[in-house]
């Protein structure tokens, strides 16, 4: 089964008059995965440690561990360090912002189009983070 856009799925939403309907012919495209069950399959792909990849988000490996163990929730810049670390591509970053609850990038926004930039291109953190504060924008540690 083909994966239908989050667009669409809204669409088929708001023209479906029976839910009941809607979610019986969607049961598949819904997302039921937590947030660290994202941040475990991104880190599967990846070929390096969690010391690693800590050093590469610019956090603790005890931080880093907290989080993976589900004992700390990342604020938004946090999960965005992470994703950065991670290699995260913007589709991917974008949906662990979704489904930990924060705001996804918003490219009318000059700090997060920086970032969002950052992402698209594998910009390291610290450079990106070297732009947000050349352009007089909160970096994101």
């Amino acid at each position: 089964m083909e994966n239908k856009s989050t667009g669409d799925l809204g669409q088929e939403l708001m023209n479906q008059p029976n839910l009941d309907a809607y979610i019986r012919d969607n049961q598949a495209q819904f997302s039921d995965c937590s947030v660290i069950d994202l941040l475990l399959q991104l880190f599967d792909r990846k070929s390096f440690s969690k010391a690693e990849l800590a050093r590469h988000a610019g956090i603790s490996e005890v931080y880093l561990h907290q989080v993976f163990s589900g004992r700390r929730k990342p604020s938004r810049d946090r999960l965005v360090c992470i994703c950065v670390g991670l290699e995260a591509t913007l589709e991917e970053t974008q949906r662990l912002l979704k489904q930990a609850g924060y705001a996804p990038l918003y490219p009318r926004r000059k700090r997060e189009s920086i970032i969002a930039h950052g992402i698209v291109h594998r910009t390291p953190l610290g450079q990106i983070n070297d732009k947000l504060f050349a352009e007089n924008e909160k970096t994101l540690f």
